[in-house]
């Protein structure tokens, strides 16, 4: 037997305001998306801002639907819009900012599995790394230099 051990590195900001300016008006529009989310049944609000190597900024609010699961999260929503629309453009960053309707939420909200899955997949097509900045409604902010900080062990096309 043998034990592997995998180790995740992130950077950690206190506000906003420590960041580049170019990442804060991503987290602003990150925020704006939010406030187009169709979330009845969660009541948690997602936004995402995809910032493109060629200057276009996607974003992307999470779309629920009464079928579970046949909605979308926020991460998805901006990434197969960005991916139709811009299909030779490399992602270089990923913004994600959640807000429930009912109480704040300090703690950074990462991208689910599938999303994990999702973000993985542009990351090896475009074969250089995404860096990922969440966030929950206020406090620390969590930055990721890849996803492979959040997904080590992908399922990739290689695998099949």
């Amino acid at each position: 037997m043998e034990e592997i051990i995998i180790t995740s590195k992130f950077t950690t900001y206190n506000s906003t305001k420590e960041l580049p300016n170019e990442i804060q008006s991503l987290f602003e529009k990150a925020i704006q998306a939010q406030k187009s989310a169709y979330a009845p049944y969660s009541k948690f609000r997602v936004g995402a801002a995809i910032s493109l190597d060629n200057g276009e900024i996607i974003l992307g609010s999470n779309q629920e639907n009464a079928a579970y699961p046949s909605g979308l999260c926020a991460e998805r929503v901006a990434l197969y819009q960005a991916a139709s629309n811009f299909p030779e453009a490399t992602i270089s960053k990923i913004i994600i900012t959640a807000s429930p309707e009912a109480t704040g939420i300090t703690s950074p909200i990462t991208p689910c599995g599938a999303c994990r899955q999702s973000i993985a997949e542009y990351e090896i097509k475009q074969d250089s790394p995404i860096e990922i900045y969440f966030m929950g409604e206020i406090g620390k902010i969590y930055k990721s230099e890849s996803l492979k900080n959040l997904l080590p062990l992908i399922f990739n096309k290689k695998l099949l």
